[in-house]
């Protein structure tokens, strides 16, 4: 069942973040949908414009409604990330997706909130969510490209004015996340200082992290064990400060980044121990069922493993 953010955010807001998981594939799609039913947690699919460009919109849209068909139990949004307005503007009048993200925060204040008002009035007519987003996050991902430098925290003031102004149904929040593999040095981590802050000006308002993959240092050295050469420092958000996070208003959490590793794991160590295999379809059942495994891990992190009836005792 396909529903807006909006309504998975009544039901989490305070007790679990919703897992909002990007898919480019027919493999990461059936992993996806198997992983949130066997920790039974609602979700939200996302599909960047690098997707949609990737694997083509109807495609991609032919994929999810054969696994809300072959998955008539699954409860989850389907969600535009990282859309600018013309991307919003398309989405919105296919019908397709249940909710948007318009990424305007590498604009000033006034013309941030300016254009998200213009997709959130859109939306709002077709019945769809719109997430927004202020503050910038570094790192780089897809085609997001932000140097460290010009990176900046969400200023709480800020975000009260933007929320009202703009009228958006959820708010993506920097607060020190990045996004690709390469997020933190030393021990650094998350503010949560800052989100509480932000929590204090909108009580009640789903806020959500953006470029939250853990990185987990074990795919790490396994990719470079099977030929890979990524830095072996690379560090992302450790996953017990979800947990943290979830008081505090995050009801939504992104994680792409954790995905893409496993996928190349699975690939780089299978042709590895089989060099002289050319199938591809071996090392697709494996990633399949290792990605469900790694979803079902992440809601387990999130909270939001064993929710599903709840989430459809209030959705009914």
């Amino acid at each position: 069942m396909i529903v807006t953010t909006a309504e998975l955010f009544k039901v989490a807001y305070g007790e679990f973040a919703v897992g909002a998981y990007n898919i480019n594939n027919m493999e990461q799609c059936i992993g996806l949908f198997e992983g949130n039913l066997q920790s039974n947690a609602p979700f939200i699919l996302q599909i960047s414009r690098g997707a949609r460009d990737y694997a083509r919109v109807k495609m991609l849209e032919g994929l999810i409604r054969a696994a809300e068909d072959i998955y008539p139990e699954a409860i989850f949004a389907v969600h535009l990330d990282h859309g600018n307005e013309e991307a919003c503007f398309d989405v919105i009048e296919s019908g397709f997706y249940s909710s948007v993200m318009i990424d305007a925060s590498h604009y000033p204040l006034e013309e941030n909130i300016a254009i998200t008002r213009r997709v959130v009035e859109r939306a709002h007519d077709k019945g769809m969510s719109v997430e927004a987003e202020l503050g910038m996050l570094g790192g780089v991902e897809e085609d997001i490209r932000v140097d460290e430098k010009h990176a900046m925290l969400t200023d709480p003031d800020e975000a009260e004015e933007f929320v009202e102004r703009s009228g958006c149904d959820s708010l993506a929040v920097a607060i020190g996340t990045s996004h690709g593999a390469y997020k933190f040095t030393g021990r650094q981590g998350l503010h949560l200082e800052r989100l509480a802050e932000i929590q204090e000006r909108l009580p009640g308002f789903p806020l959500v992290m953006h470029g939250s993959s853990s990185v987990p240092r074990e795919e790490v050295e396994r990719i470079n064990a099977a030929g890979g050469a990524m830095d072996p420092s690379a560090r992302g958000v450790d996953e017990d400060e979800f947990a943290k996070a979830v008081p505090l208003g995050v009801t939504k959490v992104n994680i792409d980044t954790d995905g893409r590793l496993v996928w190349t794991r699975v690939h780089r160590e299978y042709f590895r121990d089989h060099p002289e295999k050319f199938d591809f379809r071996a090392p697709g059942k494996i990633f399949m069922a290792e990605y469900a495994n790694f979803i079902a891990h992440k809601n387990q992190k999130l909270n939001s493993a064993g929710y599903l009836e709840k989430v459809r005792a209030a959705l009914t």
